[in-house]
């Protein structure tokens, strides 16, 4: 079957946080920025002062953001999120799974934790969307 259509909107992110919430479906995501990651970087290079290049593999976290409508149900699992972490003054990590249905990928984030977090909505003529951040130990793709 080809591919026929790039489209975000069906796509599926499902979050789970430890000790707080099973699975759910996150919904109500910004028009033209749903979630994205930030590059990582593969490798650590170093260039020696007789020009000689060496270079490693190491482990970096994943950066990524969430945005939401300001009215999106799905603020209350980040508003939920941030206070109990707040409250009990420790974190609460989450895993997460994004079914990407135009490509026939899946992506599966692990250990994540909560690491921006916008209050409240900024109000302009219309709510803001919310832009939240996630940091995982890693994102793993798998075709579906």
């Amino acid at each position: 079957m080809a591919i026929t259509s790039l489209t975000a909107a069906n796509c599926v992110f499902t979050l789970a946080v430890t000790g707080l919430f099973p699975p759910v479906r996150l919904q109500g995501f910004a028009t033209d920025d749903v979630f994205a990651t930030n590059a990582m970087a593969s490798a650590e290079a170093q260039m020696g002062v007789d020009g000689k290049l060496s270079a490693g593999f190491v482990y970096v976290p994943v950066e990524q953001s969430i945005t939401l409508q300001g009215d999106s149900i799905s603020n209350d699992i980040f508003d939920t999120w941030w206070r109990s972490q707040t409250t009990a003054a420790e974190l609460f990590p989450a895993v997460g799974l994004i079914v990407v249905p135009a490509i026939r990928k899946q992506y599966a984030m692990n250990k994540g934790f909560l690491t921006s977090f916008p209050p409240l909505p900024d109000a302009k003529k219309l709510l803001q969307p919310r832009k939240f951040g996630i940091t995982w130990e890693s994102i793993n793709p798998s075709t579906l």
